[in-house]
């Protein structure tokens, strides 16, 4: 067990998803992305939950901006959690990894494609 994230498209015309990148136990993104959830008022909450747990969440242009900046400032929260790993804040390895991972996400939407973050842990 432990905390799996992914990053998936779905193409509105034929509902298909895709996922296009995964990690395990970033739990800074995962952090990052909690963060970003509840400012947008907690969109797909379990009715039962408040846990940022198997929720998809919409990602636009700005919030990739706003993810890309949060990174090469190594501005990322410290999370922790009982799946969550050790601290993965300012790890080259995920860093290089959500760059990535932005600049593709960034490709789908400008190709037509909804882009969002999911987690499960």
């Amino acid at each position: 067990m432990g905390l799996d994230q992914y990053a998936k498209t779905r193409n509105p015309k034929t509902q298909e998803v895709e996922e296009f990148h995964c990690w395990r136990k970033h739990n800074a993104l995962q952090g990052w992305m909690e963060n970003l959830w509840r400012s947008k008022g907690c969109p797909n909450k379990h009715e039962d939950s408040d846990d940022f747990n198997r929720v998809p969440l919409e990602l636009t242009h700005e919030d990739l901006d706003a993810l890309e900046k949060d990174l090469l400032n190594s501005d990322l929260p410290e999370t922790s959690g009982f799946f969550f790993g050790s601290s993965t804040a300012g790890d080259r390895y995920y860093l290089e990894s959500v760059l990535q991972f932005v600049q593709e996400a960034r490709e789908h939407l400008d190709a037509g494609l909804e882009v969002a973050y999911d987690s499960w842990w």
